[in-house]
């Protein structure tokens, strides 16, 4: 049984920044690739920064590159989100996301297993 358990998320203002976590059971995550989703209200999932298997390879959306960083404890079977110079925009739920496959992709057809989410929220 695959459990991916998210935490770290909350109430900051614009600027501030915030680490999530993403604790990992049943299997090992550096057989998998990993990402980092999210969802506003009224808005569709959407990618926000995956990792290869191997953890080599990174990538993110474009509105946030520079400002979040995706990596990973394989000691503690756990994947991270830090997240920098916050935004507004940058407020929604925040999934952590396991992919079979070695390669991560953009779609949330992509990922096999899902947390449950953290909400994250940006004050102005």
């Amino acid at each position: 049984q695959v459990q991916l358990v998210e935490s770290g998320g909350g109430l900051v203002q614009a600027g501030e920044s915030l680490r999530l976590s993403c604790a990992a059971s049943g299997r090992t995550i550096n057989n998998y690739a990993m990402a980092w989703f999210r969802q506003a209200p009224g808005k569709e999932r959407e990618f926000v920064a995956g990792m290869t298997r191997s953890g080599h390879v990174t990538d993110y959306i474009e509105s946030v590159k520079g400002r979040f960083t995706i990596s990973k404890d394989s000691a503690k079977n756990t994947v991270y989100l830090q997240m920098d110079s916050l935004k507004t925009e940058d407020t929604a739920v925040y999934y952590c996301a396991m992919s079979l496959r070695p390669w991560f992709g953009a779609r949330p057809n992509d990922y096999d297993y899902w947390g449950q989410g953290t909400q994250v929220t940006v004050s102005s």
